[in-house]
């Protein structure tokens, strides 16, 4: 059961990139002077709401990824729910560039999207063209040995017992 539940949790931090909200960076010329001890920002993720229901639903969704939401507050009209940790950010960011992709996926016309193998070139008309030629040549080249045939066994009497064999040569 382990696999269900790391499935589970990688759907849900990938839902966290769906979320609106931001990241907060700590200032490392500040962190590494003089006043370092002061100063105690660190890695943060905030998502932002504006009902209770949403905070709830962004608290269950954090919780179901594997992090520990902090206890949410407000800031100017907005419900802000916090998640503090490298890790949390990092989660974020990712879930945000992949569903930022498949937005970009959606968004390109089905003409401009690359097809098949990556690396592999559709075939081109030219070689498709000198195949179809070859295989003509081919058929008119059995044809006219077979006319050839045709016309040496009429020729001869005893119906074709010559020296011709099947391929028109002599032996």
């Amino acid at each position: 059961m382990p696999r269900d539940e790391t499935s589970g949790r990688r759907t849900a931090q990938l839902r966290l990139g769906r979320l609106p909200g931001y990241v907060r960076r700590p200032d490392l010329a500040r962190r590494n002077s003089e006043d370092g001890r002061a100063y105690k920002k660190g890695w943060e993720v905030r998502f932002t709401a504006r009902t209770e229901e949403e905070i709830t639903e962004i608290r269950e969704l954090v919780v179901a990824a594997g992090f520990a939401p902090a206890r949410p507050f407000f800031k100017g009209h907005q419900l802000i729910q916090p998640v503090y940790g490298i890790a949390a950010v990092q989660a974020y960011l990712a879930a945000r560039e992949a569903v930022e992709a498949v937005e970009q996926a959606a968004r390109t016309p089905r003409a401009d999207r690359p097809t098949g193998i990556p690396g592999q070139t559709r075939r081109e008309a030219a070689p498709m063209a000198a195949a179809a030629a070859a295989a003509a040549s081919a058929a008119a080249s059995t044809a006219a040995a077979a006319a050839l045939r045709a016309r040496l066994s009429d020729r001869q009497p005893g119906g074709g017992e010559s020296g011709v064999s099947a391929a028109g040569r002599t032996s």
